[in-house]
């Protein structure tokens, strides 16, 4: 039977419940054990396909198609662990799930509550993600903040859970802040206070987490543990991290974190191979070279928006080129406005996202326009890639009008548009989304980027598509395809005069890890180094 880990936090959101869930599931699986990572989201959302990624991050795409929230792409990039749709809970999903019940009578005529139908749901999901994997430890990290409104149905389910399974089979591990007042004085008080409001919903934290600027010193941990009812074993210390989130795991090994844990959970004592995290952090602090790669946005002011690609561009400089990343961040909508050039003097390399709606359209064009005329290696992904094949039929056949559908509905030329439109069917919004198959041109850069792999999986989250009746016309132009779906729609360009140019349809950036970076990012950081 697996056994159960409950992440939560208090005082305030934000303190990295999600990247410690992330890390202590990777110090379990560098001891031998298997584990799977569950994400307990307090929103009514279903999913985070709609949500503002100034709110909530990236959207994770998982390999099922389902659209989660950004800490589930933390847990994949920390661990081995496959996240599937069963790993993202939202409260929306479990009302949603209850009122159908409902509505089919399987309640048999009961007036339907939080307690227990809400709960019993909550139970069943979370119980249900760990029996399909069978792992040794299922981490369950739950949403929001203790003291919340929201997240009181999913405490009370982690409540009666570990009344169920036994003390031995499941713990508990609440995050919490310890503030530093003006002249260095640290705080224990809000953390009594975030303790104690899990004691009031019946949960006696067992190992504490807290975060703060600097280390505690042993009087502090001695308070902490007094009054929060825990043993000072395990009290830990969660510094703000200097270089990168994936010192967690080193930091907690020394602190033996990982050693705690598996005796409350009545594992025998492992030795845990940290090895690849302490070879990851001693590239990125001792670089070798230094890379700088523009990434072209209108979602600039917050670096959750793009999560996973800027991981999978760190992964690539440091693991595969042993460089330093330096990322650019450039605003889409004031490239508009201002010297193109000046942009990105003493740029490396280019990359162009993903982007929904018109805005800074203009921009991410004088991009792509810039990396083909200057020769500078380009990656673009989604939309950075259909914006080649409009850059090109703007640029070089001088179609002035040429565009998407999904900005301009009227247009002679509509190089991107949705598959209905092409096939001349009405639209009906169809969305490619997950794992799916793509046959590479066994002629391009990226046949050999793959290892010369005919046929490769990547997951995908697109609507609109390029329109093969202008293939000839762009191919002629030397854009060419090299990479077609099994519904024979485009997924990859390639600029055959250029160094390095490519644009795929899917996202790479996914699938990415720090101990294995996507051949994609790996390929692009060294064409941007010269190597």
């Amino acid at each position: 039977m697996s056994k159960y880990i409950f992440i939560s936090s208090g005082v305030c959101s934000s303190l990295g419940k999600g990247v410690a869930a992330a890390a202590i599931g990777s110090l379990l699986e560098s001891s031998g054990l298997s584990v799977t990572l569950v994400k307990c989201d307090p929103y009514i959302n279903l999913d985070a396909a709609n949500m503002d990624p100034y709110q909530q991050g990236e959207v994770y795409v998982t390999d099922d198609g389902s659209e989660t929230d950004s800490d589930i792409g933390t847990f994949a990039r920390f661990t081995s662990f496959t996240p599937a749709r069963d790993h993202s809970i939202t409260i929306g999903q479990i009302y949603e799930s209850v009122i159908q019940n409902e509505r089919a009578g399987r309640y048999n005529g009961r007036t339907v509550q939080v307690i227990p139908h809400i709960t019993d749901e909550i139970k069943r999901r979370i119980l249900n993600a760990g029996m399909r994997s069978g792992p040794d430890v299922v981490i369950v990290e739950i949403g929001g903040t203790v003291g919340d409104i929201e997240s009181i149905p999913f405490l009370e389910a982690a409540r009666q859970l570990i009344r169920l399974l036994g003390h031995s089979n499941a713990i508990t591990i609440h995050l919490t802040l310890i503030p530093m007042l003006t002249g260095g004085e640290m705080k224990t008080k809000p953390t009594q206070h975030s303790v104690k409001k899990m004691q009031e919903i019946g949960i006696q934290p067992d190992i504490l987490l807290c975060r703060s600027e600097l280390p505690l010193d042993s009087s502090l941990y001695r308070k902490i543990a007094l009054f929060c009812n825990v043993n000072p074993d395990a009290v830990f210390s969660t510094v703000d991290v200097e270089q990168s989130i994936y010192e967690l795991p080193v930091l907690f090994h020394k602190q033996r974190v990982d050693k705690r844990i598996l005796a409350r959970l009545g594992f025998p004592e492992a030795r845990t191979n940290i090895r690849p995290w302490t070879t990851f952090l001693n590239r990125l602090v001792n670089p070798k070279r230094r890379v700088t790669i523009a990434l072209v946005s209108k979602n600039t002011r917050i670096d959750d928006c793009y999560k996973s690609l800027r991981e999978a561009l760190l992964h690539a400089a440091v693991t595969t080129h042993n460089a330093e990343l330096n990322l650019r961040k450039v605003d889409a909508e004031k490239l508009e406005h201002s010297d193109v050039a000046a942009a990105f003097s003493g740029v490396d390399g280019i990359v162009v996202p993903n982007n929904f709606g018109q805005r800074g359209f203009l921009g991410l064009l004088a991009a792509v326009r810039y990396a083909r005329q200057n020769r500078v290696p380009f990656l673009g992904i989604d939309l950075g890639m259909q914006l080649m094949a409009i850059e090109t039929a703007r640029s070089l056949l001088n179609w002035e009008d040429a565009d998407s559908t999904e900005f301009v509905r009227e247009t002679s030329h509509p190089v991107i548009s949705l598959p209905e439109e092409q096939s001349g069917l009405a639209s009906s919004g169809s969305f490619k989304i997950g794992l799916s198959a793509i046959a590479l041109d066994k002629q391009s850069k990226l046949y050999y980027i793959y290892k010369r792999v005919p046929m490769v999986s990547e997951r995908h989250r697109s609507r609109y598509a390029f329109d093969r009746r202008f293939q000839e016309d762009i191919t002629a132009k030397g854009l060419r395809i090299t990479a077609f779906a099994q519904d024979n729609q485009t997924e990859a360009f390639e600029w055959e005069e250029h160094p390095w140019g490519i644009g795929v349809q899917y996202h790479p950036e996914f699938s990415s890890r720090p101990s294995k970076p996507h051949p994609v990012f790996s390929a692009f950081v060294g064409a941007a180094l010269g190597v």
